[in-house]
């Protein structure tokens, strides 16, 4: 549905740092860094595992905060987003688990980021 989305950070070296580690268990990876004097309004940093289909850049701080859910291969990747977000300063908000209430086999886990939004990793795979 989408070719890529953009949320703002208050920090954006904060969030890469977040985001470097939180992701890298799904695949996921900063691919494109342009910079300030390109864009005329601050450094924007694209993560992807393809082509940058997640975007950051430098701003106020966001309310309400947003929900972003990134796919993940397997179930163990899942583990790991949570266990590499929680290790790179993100807060719990939802731990690995079956979430039934979607679909039998929704499998995810929920972190805040350093600025609050929600991301999350989820897999549909069956165990």
């Amino acid at each position: 549905m989408f070719d890529h989305v953009g949320i703002t950070v208050s920090d954006l070296a904060r969030a890469t740092r977040f985001y470097d580690v939180a992701l890298a268990p799904l695949g996921i990876r900063e691919l494109m860094r342009i910079p300030a004097a390109v864009t005329q309004r601050g450094d924007v940093v694209g993560y992807g595992s393809a082509k940058p289909e997640f975007w950051l850049s430098q701003g106020p701080r966001t309310v309400p905060h947003v929900h972003l859910a990134f796919v993940a291969a397997s179930r163990a990747a899942v583990d790991e987003f949570h266990a590499a977000a929680i290790a790179a300063g993100g807060m719990d908000n939802g731990p690995p688990g079956l979430r039934a209430h979607y679909h039998p086999d929704y499998y995810g886990a929920f972190v805040l980021d350093p600025d609050g939004h929600n991301i999350e990793a989820c897999c549909h795979r069956p165990g």
